[in-house]
């Protein structure tokens, strides 16, 4: 045998047993630094085929040069899962983090709810991101360990629907309490510890008994997550035409459209973000995807009809919510509410922007901004995940309840716009009060000197 061959059969032999011994100098220290981190990564499937340098890097071997350690992205998973990468990216959860940074009050925001993930980051991290301006929040960049959590990075554990509840659940989007309080739900709380989350997704409808999260938005476990209303509950193209009216007043309350109805420059990148559907057509691609999942336990008479009551129940609040939006663009139309001091920001005025969120000028927008981010939003999604009381009582009921206080502070705002403050002193009998008031002023002075 020559040489050369000698040396390419001893290095076949020899390279299996390189990443162990690669992985083995890192755990040397980290099973004394983090030996949970160690015990985690050992504990799953990758602990057995690659070792810590191929997510972090060699740059960085000893206590001396921490500051050497390579924090992976998306594009680190990808090398090995390609496939899960490139339909990530098609998805809507690899743009959370630009849309994260979409509203006009983000950077207003302490940063350490952003970019330091306590807050909104803290789910939006999930979006995609480079290595670059993360110096003060290095964590949290991959995006891919918000379900496969780190460092066991389980498939099974991101098959559960408990991998989705930190996100989607609470205030603006309480999915896991829909999801978890419906006939769904409860099968999958009653019978789920029976099912076997090592079977893939795609072969997953024969072996569960109810829907998950994954089964019915990861359809055969494609990670182009995607649903045809998007996050804001709107379609650009509408062929109901009495919907499309109330449609353009949601939209300049989006800041979507300008105060004339023309698009402004947030119209792009709303589109960029996927937080709303352009066209019928893109809508229509999501929807018969939806029916097609939902027909594998249902009719798809009876999933299309199910589907369309969601949509029935949207427009029936877009019909309220738009009231009330053009409710309070007439208060600033009017000079009833004053400009607020951020009007130069404001892309539809006097339409009010509920992008902004919490941070508004009046209580009445305040108000709006719950009707959209709430209420709404619980409607119709309530629908969607088959949930009649999250629908009724936690969406519907509060929604018009909040039309109510809204038309209310309405007609106290002008009228009292309308009354002037010196019509008060100027009213008939004021003169007499004000005499009286003397007068007895007078006795009770006299009655203490006397």
């Amino acid at each position: 045998m020559r040489k050369g061959s000698v040396i390419f059969v001893l290095l076949l032999l020899i390279l299996p047993f390189m990443g162990s011994a690669v992985a083995s100098e890192c755990t040397d220290c980290h099973e004394s630094v983090t030996p949970k981190i160690v015990e985690d990564f050992s504990s799953g499937v990758m602990g057995d085929k690659i070792d810590c340098s191929n997510c972090h890097g060699s740059a960085h071997n000893s206590a001396d040069n921490v500051e050497n350690v390579k924090f992976p992205t998306h594009e680190t998973c990808g090398a090995c899962h390609d496939v899960q990468d490139t339909q990530y990216m098609e998805g809507k959860h690899s743009i959370a983090w630009a849309a994260l940074f979409a509203p006009p009050t983000t950077g207003d925001q302490p940063k350490e709810l952003m970019e330091g993930q306590k807050g909104c980051g803290g789910c939006h991290k999930i979006g995609a991101k480079d290595e670059t301006g993360w110096d003060d929040y290095e964590y949290g960049v991959v995006g891919c360990d918000n379900c496969h959590t780190r460092h066991s990075f389980s498939v099974e554990e991101a098959r559960k629907p408990e991998a989705c509840l930190p996100c989607h659940q609470g205030f603006d989007h309480a999915q896991w309490e829909m999801y978890s309080t419906s006939k769904h739900g409860v099968i999958y709380q009653t019978e789920g510890d029976r099912w076997d989350w090592s079977v893939p997704l795609s072969e997953a409808g024969d072996e569960y008994t109810a829907p998950t999260c994954q089964l019915c938005h990861m359809k055969d476990g494609d990670h182009a997550v995607m649903t045809s209303w998007g996050f804001l509950g709107v379609r650009v193209e509408e062929p109901d035409e009495e919907w499309m009216d109330d449609r353009v007043s949601v939209l300049k309350a989006y800041g979507v459209l300008d105060a004339d109805g023309n698009p402004t420059d947030r119209f792009d990148l709303v589109g960029a973000a996927k937080l709303a559907r352009l066209t019928m057509d893109e809508w229509n691609a999501e929807r018969e995807e939806m029916i097609a999942t939902c027909s594998e336990c249902h009719s798809e008479t009876f999933a299309r009809n199910s589907l369309e009551e969601g949509d029935h129940l949207l427009r029936e609040s877009d019909r309220i919510y738009a009231d009330s939006i053009e409710t309070v663009a007439a208060l600033y139309r009017d000079g009833i509410l004053p400009e607020p001091e951020y009007i130069e920001e404001l892309p539809s005025y006097p339409y009010p922007d509920v992008l902004r969120f919490y941070d508004q000028a009046t209580p009445i927008e305040e108000d709006l901004w719950l009707m959209w981010m709430e209420y709404r939003m619980r409607t119709f999604q309530g629908a969607f995940h088959a949930n009649p009381d999250y629908v009724q009582w936690y969406g519907w009921g509060p929604l018009k309840e909040t039309a109510v206080r809204i038309q209310a502070e309405d007609e106290r705002l002008r009228a009292e716009a309308a009354t002037p403050e010196s019509s008060v002193e100027e009213s008939p009998g004021f003169g007499a009060i004000i005499g009286i008031a003397a007068l007895l002023g007078l006795v009770l002075y006299l009655r203490r000197r006397g």
